[in-house]
């Protein structure tokens, strides 16, 4: 286990491996951020998120939580959501979980978790959305991966349901939302090929907050 004073040498390290591939890193990284990713992630520590893109600091804004979640109620998420939009001008917006999350374990027990009990029930309300579905799978871990993809799923629907994104996509044709899931054992990224325009449009028949009629083209 890495100690306390130890990360200020990695930190030196680092600073110098940074320098020895750019000598300007430092000076470029200090200008104003304009990363075309936000990645919305789970808080777990073996998810590095601009890590397991290949991409270098400065490319990606990150907001991460437990599970991943999307809670229009939770002013965290909502706020990096319009910053990364309306001011960043990012042009996709990522939902990433991962298999074997221990919040999308946790919501999948019944049992009571104390202060976490209503941020799990936002996937425990993803499990009654899609019981029918999940009921059928009788492989607990199969049915808990999946539940991992769909908790995903729901999430980044719930970003398409915000008014910064519903308008940016309106007049720019961006931001896009995607939904990936992170697999620990092979470190590879899967991809859920949410449909966006497709989910745009129908989200817009009850949850249209612009007053502006759909345009995929």
């Amino acid at each position: 286990m890495t100690t306390y004073k130890q990360l200020f040498e990695n930190n030196k390290k680092w600073v110098a491996s940074m320098k020895a591939k750019d000598a300007n890193f430092f000076e470029k990284l200090a200008k104003d951020q304009t990363p075309e990713y936000l990645y919305i992630g789970c808080s777990d520590s073996r998810v590095p998120a601009n890590e397991i893109m290949g991409l270098d600091p400065g490319e990606v804004f990150v907001h991460r939580n437990v599970a991943n979640i999307v809670a229009t109620v939770d002013l965290n998420v909502m706020s990096v959501i319009n910053y990364a939009v309306a001011h960043l001008h990012v042009k996709h917006i990522i939902v990433c979980g991962h298999y074997n999350c221990g919040g999308v374990k946790a919501a999948m027990m019944p049992k009571d978790m104390g202060i976490l009990n209503p941020w799990l029930r936002n996937i425990r309300d993803v499990y009654r959305l899609h019981f029918d579905e999940l009921s059928k799978i009788k492989n607990e871990d199969k049915r808990y991966k999946r539940l991992v993809e769909l908790n995903v799923q729901e999430q980044a629907i719930n970003v398409i349901k915000t008014s910064i994104v519903q308008k940016s996509y309106n007049a720019n044709k961006y931001p896009q939302v995607h939904g990936w899931v992170f697999d620990l054992k092979t470190g590879m990224l899967k991809d859920l090929k949410l449909n966006f325009t497709e989910a745009l449009k129908n989200i817009k028949k009850i949850y249209d907050l612009t007053g502006e009629s759909f345009n995929a083209n």
